[in-house]
């Protein structure tokens, strides 16, 4: 199963230094979405970054991003959502049901499906989940081995990791880093 690291919904201090230290820790793939935020601050947070680092990252919003910055690719929050006029390159899709998914899967490199953790194990059955389906569910340790056994591709992680630090208290990351290393074992 591949592994996804989605962004905190906003932006931090610390932010930059935490998310190059999880790509030297081996995060492979890093969903960058700050909703309604301006394109400025995402601007900003990836010059701070690593150039090495651009080519594992994908963009929620702000699609001019991974031109600018030669990002992997970009991410559709919904399967209405058209992909941008000329747009090259590898994008994936957010999907709400499994009819969503049919169609979105013969577009995009990759799906997320976020359906709650019980209607995943109705799911299991249905032909639809495959290598090429990643749950995006609220994952965490407790429910991963669920999604193992229903041939999900991969996981998107967000509040399970960034839970692990306190963006108004803490400056020592060292139990999310911890929690990113459990979370890579976990999934293989």
């Amino acid at each position: 199963m591949k592994l996804i690291i989605m962004t905190k919904p906003t932006f931090f201090v610390e932010e930059d230094k935490i998310l190059a230290t999880l790509f030297e820790e081996g995060m492979d793939n890093l969903h960058l979405c700050k909703p309604g935020a301006e394109p400025v601050y995402s601007e900003r947070l990836l010059t701070l970054l690593p150039e090495d680092y651009m080519g594992r990252i994908t963009v929620h919003e702000h699609f001019y991003l991974k031109q600018e910055f030669r990002l992997r690719g970009i991410h559709l929050d919904s399967p209405q959502t058209p992909v941008p006029k000329g747009y090259r390159g590898n994008y994936s899709i957010t999907c709400h049901s499994v009819d969503e998914l049919k169609e979105a899967k013969k577009r995009a490199s990759y799906v997320f499906l976020d359906t709650p953790i019980e209607e995943l194990e109705v799911l299991g059955g249905h032909h639809q989940i495959d290598k090429k389906v990643y749950s995006s569910a609220n994952i965490n340790m407790g429910n991963m081995n669920t999604v193992k056994e229903l041939g999900f591709g991969g996981v998107v992680i967000c509040e399970d990791l960034w839970s692990q630090f306190d963006i108004h208290s803490q400056q020592d990351y060292k139990s999310l880093l911890l929690h990113f290393s459990k979370l890579r074992k976990a999934v293989g």
